[in-house]
């Protein structure tokens, strides 16, 4: 896909136009491209129902600027026969099915084939791109099984650690909701609407002015979890183009979510292997007066 000007030519709904661009792509490819691919006078517009008149210009971002220069390399922080455990930058996806995307995957098997390695990397769980930290990746097929076939028991501790706008009240606690999926995203039901069941617990570690470090565990895995948890309770991620405040004058340039502990009973050797890495430093500086 090549960057596309679009001259609107008249008034519609910014996810609208997207569709009607592409026709023929997927609902999680129209999400794709509203979360990182729109520029409209020089900003990137996630807003789904923004308000486009006729003559605006919109530009979608194509290929040739998917793959910008990541942060940081990626840590391998773990490795054996049987299995990877890195430490994801921002702006790297853990997979795709594109094969010319810069992945996780991509850079394990690159990794692979430099050491002349017959063996592949194989997803486990993901992280989205824009979130950083500990991710897991088998290097055979049937290791993967193994962990799909009884993760809850086998991964027994995964912790997050992000930046919210404003401290939870009370400062720890339990969130639950049913988490279901529509054109726009994730959405959040108190009851049980047929959707998927998550639980998030929280606990705040620091505040300062606007901001609070808080501390997450997932008993349940969902889909932007988190995210879709804390603003649920009013306390939003900076920097979230999807979930956060559409007005988000975040003092940091990325999605405030760092996967920071990850702790698991390895499938072959039946070891516990524990797992953490420090929080980022750009977490820290908005807590260090």
């Amino acid at each position: 896909m090549k960057t596309l000007e679009i001259e609107v030519k008249e008034p519609i709904k910014l996810l609208e136009l997207i569709e009607e661009v592409f026709p023929d792509s997927s609902r999680t490819k129209h999400k794709e491209i509203l979360a990182h691919r729109v520029i409209i006078a020089s900003r990137h517009i996630t807003q789904y129902d923004f308000p486009l008149a006729a003559g605006m210009k919109v530009t979608i971002e194509g290929d040739e600027n998917r793959n910008k220069p990541m942060r940081g390399n990626m840590p391998i922080v773990y490795e054996d026969k049987y299995l990877f455990v890195v430490n994801k930058p921002v702006g790297l996806l853990s997979s795709s099915t594109h094969p010319d995307d810069r992945t996780v995957i991509s850079e394990l098997n690159n990794y692979l084939m430099q050491r002349r390695s017959r063996q592949r990397a194989h997803v486990v769980h993901r992280l989205d791109r824009d979130t950083s930290g500990l991710l897991l990746v088998a290097k055979t097929k049937d290791v993967a099984r193994a962990f799909e076939k009884d993760w809850k028991e086998r991964v027994y501790d995964r912790a997050y650690v992000a930046v919210t706008w404003g401290a939870p009240v009370p400062a720890s606690g339990m969130v639950k909701s049913w988490l279901t999926e529509n054109e726009y995203g994730v959405v959040s039901s108190p009851t049980d609407n047929g959707g998927k069941l998550a639980i998030t617990h929280y606990k705040t570690l620091r505040k300062q002015g606007r901001f609070a470090l808080v501390q997450m565990q997932l008993e349940t895995g969902r889909r932007n979890q988190i995210r879709v948890h804390m603003r649920e309770i009013g306390h939003p991620l900076l920097k979230d183009p999807i979930y956060g405040y559409r007005d988000d004058n975040s003092p940091i340039d990325r999605l405030a979510l760092h996967a920071f502990r990850l702790y698991f009973k390895h499938p072959v050797t039946e070891k516990d292997v524990r797992l953490e890495t420090p929080f980022p430093d750009e977490f820290m500086t908005l807590f260090s007066k």
